[in-house]
């Protein structure tokens, strides 16, 4: 008689469970390294929430900056010590919702838009769920989106553009009140272009190991000298023309 056609006991049938269940049991440990540079940018996006309570508004934006460098630095760091993870990868897209979803929000909310009532809170909102919405298009677009191309502003470059303005108003004596309506347009239009369709490069695709004309070298050493002067306005205004380059770049489609 075939053994195929006996019935197993439940005995029999849990054993089986448990000794499936085993082999598909996932990985307890975590790489350290990448996961430690994310850590730090999630601690930099915090500590601009809390700057930003405490009324010190220069350090929050600074915060915003060094959790952008943090965060470009944990992916890398992955991929050259091969310990690129699932776990990884979502602790990384956690960490910029507030890096650069929660933390430019609330900080604007505080410096500029609290006087402006519900009007303030609605534009702030507005910007937290397009970044929230944006890390969830990104994610499911692993894979798929063009190498050299975004679909929607980054994450990070929009919480840039919202943390260089309040960096420089605040280095140059502008206070927030003053600047309330235009932050109640800028916030939000920036949180729409994140989820919007337009097309920004994403410079995955430069040759950093190749040869360059020597007066691009210059160039740099121009800019490095611009942001050792005026860190604020430069980053302030790199980023906005960032901005405005995926959209100049809708009209020219449109008029051609």
């Amino acid at each position: 008689m075939s053994t195929d056609n006996v019935k197993k006991s439940p005995v029999d049938e849990i054993e089986d469970v448990d000794l499936g269940d085993e082999k598909k049991q996932p990985h307890r440990g975590v790489y350290l390294l990448p996961n430690l540079f994310t850590t730090a940018a999630l601690f930099s996006g915090f500590y601009s929430i809390i700057a930003a309570m405490n009324g010190d508004f220069t350090h929050a934006a600074v915060a915003v900056f060094i959790a952008m460098v943090l965060d470009g630095l944990d992916g890398r760091v992955a991929r050259l010590t091969h310990t690129q993870s699932a776990f990884g990868a979502e602790y990384d897209s956690l960490s910029d919702m507030v890096s650069f979803g929660i933390a430019p929000a609330l900080i604007v909310f505080t410096w500029a838009l609290a006087p402006l009532g519900k009007i303030g809170w609605i534009a702030a909102f507005i910007y937290a769920v397009g970044a929230a919405l944006r890390l969830a298009r990104f994610n499911t677009m692993l894979g798929v989106e063009e190498k050299r191309y975004f679909t929607g502003l980054p994450s990070p470059a929009a919480a840039a553009i919202v943390a260089g303005i309040i960096w420089a108003a605040n280095d140059n004596g502008v206070s927030g009140d003053s600047l309330a309506v235009l932050m109640a347009v800028i916030v939000p239009v920036t949180g729409l272009l994140m989820v919007s369709n337009v097309k920004y490069r994403s410079f995955k695709d430069l040759d950093l190991k190749g040869r360059v004309p020597f007066a691009m070298l210059l160039i740099g050493v121009l800019v490095l000298v611009l942001i050792a002067l005026q860190p604020a306005l430069v980053m302030m205004g790199g980023f906005c023309l960032y901005g405005l380059w995926g959209l100049l770049g809708v009209f020219i489609k449109l008029i051609r």
